[in-house]
C-alpha cells in the first residue's frame, strides 16, 4: 500500500519551516564564532535554539497532521520540555562558569553576593 502524497502546499509549509529552522541554526553558530567570551557564547545559541526547535515542532505538526488527515499534537510534548529545560541548563551553565571563573580569580567577573548580615545585638553591661 503505497501513501498518497502530499499537497504542495502542506509540504511547502514544511519545508519553509525546516528552512527556517536552519537560518536560526546558522545565527547561533555565527554568534558562536563571533563573540569572544564564554558568557557572550553562552546566550545567542540558548536563543535560538528554542526559535530553531519551535520551527521543525511545527513542521512536525504540519507534516504528520497532514499524514494523519487529523490533528497531531504529541509533539507538542517535545516542545514544551525543550523550552523548559533550556533557559534553566543556560542559567546554570552560566553560575557555574561565574563561580569557577571567581575561584581562578578571573578579572572583571562580578563580585559574589554577600548577604546582609544583622549588626550583633548591644551588649549592656549592668
Amino acid at each position: 500500500m503505497t501513501p498518497e502524497p502530499l499537497p504542495l502546499w502542506i509540504e511547502a509549509i514544511v519545508a519553509a519551516l525546516l528552512l527556517g529552522s536552519a537560518v536560526f541554526v546558522l545565527a547561533a553558530a555565527w554568534g558562536t564564532v563571533r563573540l569572544k567570551t564564554f558568557f557572550q557564547r553562552l546566550h545567542p545559541p540558548a536563543l535560538v535554539f528554542v526559535g530553531a526547535s519551535w520551527c521543525v515542532t511545527l513542521a512536525s505538526i504540519v507534516y504528520f497532521s497532514a499524514l494523519a488527515k487529523g490533528p497531531e499534537l504529541h509533539v507538542w510534548l517535545i516542545i514544551i520540555l525543550l523550552s523548559i529545560t533550556v533557559p534553566i541548563t543556560t542559567v546554570l551553565l552560566a553560575r557555574a562558569a561565574l563561580f569557577r571563573g571567581r575561584q581562578a580569580g578571573e578579572p572583571g567577573l562580578p563580585p559574589a553576593l554577600q548577604p546582609k548580615l544583622a549588626p550583633p545585638p548591644a551588649t549592656t553591661q549592668d
